[in-house]
């Protein structure tokens, strides 16, 4: 394999538009479908490659060559799986550039948010490096009378991952590391909006030396996606997307009776007291909330402030770092808030704008008049920062996932009140409150109903060796990713109990068996 991946190589002006192929049993596979989508370039709004979509028959020939690949790849002890991904990580870490360089080219945020996604994926990775350690069972000797019994967690076969395309490296990462490590044969299915990446981390795979066929990468819609969620082959699906597509994949799933865990939306809350730090919570929302555009599923999008003192003090203090960031193509020194992924979802969340104002809402900043108009971005995705003050539980930019670069102030009049909010809305994905009181800390840690929370921590996503996962209409199934739980999902467990024979012939007994 070459240093540099031909995948992030732009091509001349003169020569058609690159196409993105499938990845099946270690080699690149061209799309034999006819049907391609588009690949844009966020930041100038220009098509630079196309996908394969793929059919259901080239969903199954990936699935095939994960299930031919799963014996071998299944009975290598945990050792040798755990040191081809250690080897992946050297790999991925000496490339991380050039993923997050494909990653700005295709998702449209900033280089150094790119950089900050390769290198949380990466964290699983190590994680699941250490997998002989996590996949050892429990043993007790002398159950009973000359017996013993112990517990071992064994692979699943083939296992699918749909991925979003807010995360195009991490949230695969958060799944085919764990898989892999426990023995399990992966076909990846990630988003047709920015697919390249996907081909790097299978390249790296294979140059990690793991065998053909374990690791695979169909592109394609609903397609694709109800091919895997069909496929009786495939024991267990992965996905991180919206709720309503969330809910399908997991209805669908285990209708064909496969594992799912289905990650969806999330409308995520901050409750600022009184007591904090109003500067440290203006830096942290505005961090929270326009990091990526917005396009984050634990992007703080609601920032409920007690007391109206704190609201106007803290609606000043980020109006003023708003009109202080900087906007342009995500590969421009000093850019902090890059493009929205494509024209449809630009399109979207403006039109939650338009509806906020129309709804009563104050819009304090409106980000559609910071538009860029230099060349070449004037025709890219771009949508300023916007702020929301005096919004209402009933408004539609409260109840709904807006996923973008949108801010909106609740003012709530203690804490009781703030805390009601949050665990009367569907979602429950993170959450997080600023205060210098450790009692109202702790109280909104126990009581709050999400899954994920932070204390003075605008995104409290867990390392890697904890588990990633919301509450209520964030999460569907009993598994949350990574950490843990992730080790739980890819892993059926298995209990034996042994007796050898001592000689003693006891004969026939058809009652209940005891150990006694």
């Amino acid at each position: 394999m070459s240093a540099t991946s031909t995948l992030t190589q732009p091509l001349p002006s003169d020569r058609k538009l690159r196409e993105v192929p499938h990845w099946v049993n270690g080699q690149t596979l061209p799309g034999k479908s006819g049907r391609f989508g588009d690949v844009f370039n966020p930041a100038t709004g220009e098509v630079q490659a196309r996908v394969a979509l793929a059919t259901a028959v080239e969903v199954d020939a990936a699935v095939a060559a994960a299930a031919t690949a799963f014996p071998a790849w299944s009975a290598q002890p945990a050792l040798r799986r755990a040191r081809v991904l250690f080897r992946f990580r050297e790999i991925f870490e000496r490339r991380l550039d050039e993923v997050a360089a494909i990653l700005t080219s295709e998702h449209g945020k900033v280089f150094s948010d790119a950089k900050g996604e390769a290198t949380r994926g990466l964290e699983v990775v190590e994680f699941a490096t250490g997998i002989p350690q996590l996949l050892k069972g429990e043993f007790t000797e002398q159950v009973g009378s000359d017996i013993d019994s112990w517990s071992m967690r064994q692979p699943l076969g083939v296992v699918a991952g749909i991925t979003p395309f807010n995360f195009p490296a991490m949230v695969p990462m958060w799944m085919f590391p764990i898989a892999l490590a426990c023995g399990n044969t992966f076909v990846l299915k990630p988003s047709e909006r920015d697919p390249s990446a996907s081909l790097l981390l299978a390249e790296m795979l294979k140059e990690a030396g793991l065998p053909d066929g374990v690791f695979n990468v169909v592109h394609g819609d609903k397609v694709a996606v109800d091919a895997l969620l069909a496929h009786p082959t495939i024991q267990a699906v992965s996905f991180v997307g919206s709720t309503p597509i969330a809910e399908y994949v997991y209805r669908e799933g285990t209708k064909h009776g496969k594992r799912v865990q289905a990650l969806g939306g999330a409308k995520n809350h901050m409750i600022v007291m009184p007591d904090a730090d109003l500067d440290q919570a203006a830096d942290a929302l505005v961090g929270a909330a326009y990091g990526s555009a917005g396009e984050r599923c634990m992007a703080i999008s609601v920032a409920v402030t007690v007391g109206s003192a704190t609201a106007d003090t803290l609606v000043g203090k980020i109006e003023k770092r708003i009109q202080n960031l900087q906007m342009g193509d995500g590969m421009k020194e000093g850019a902090e808030l890059g493009p929205l992924v494509t024209k449809a979802h630009l399109d979207r969340v403006t039109s939650y704008v338009q509806h906020g104002e129309s709804e009563g809402a104050q819009l304090v900043v409106d980000g559609r008049k910071h538009a860029l108009t230099d060349e070449p971005s004037k025709n890219g995705f771009f949508l300023g920062a916007c702020l929301f003050d005096h919004v209402k539980p009933e408004m539609k930019i409260y109840r709904e996932e807006i996923f973008g670069p949108v801010l909106g102030i609740v003012r709530a009049n203690n804490f009781e009140a703030a805390l009601q909010l949050i665990n009367e809305h569907e979602y429950g994905n993170g959450t997080s409150i600023f205060t210098r009181d450790g009692d109202t800390a702790r109280d909104f840690a126990h009581r709050v109903q999400a899954g994920m929370v932070g204390v003075n921590v605008p995104i409290p996503v867990p390392m890697a060796f904890h588990s990633f996962g919301g509450w209520k209409r964030s999460l569907f199934g009993d598994h949350s990713v990574h950490g843990p739980e992730g080790v739980r999902f890819y892993t059926r467990l298995k209990t034996v109990t042994s007796r050898w024979p001592t000689g003693i012939r006891k004969g026939v007994d058809t009652s209940m068996p005891t150990l006694g």
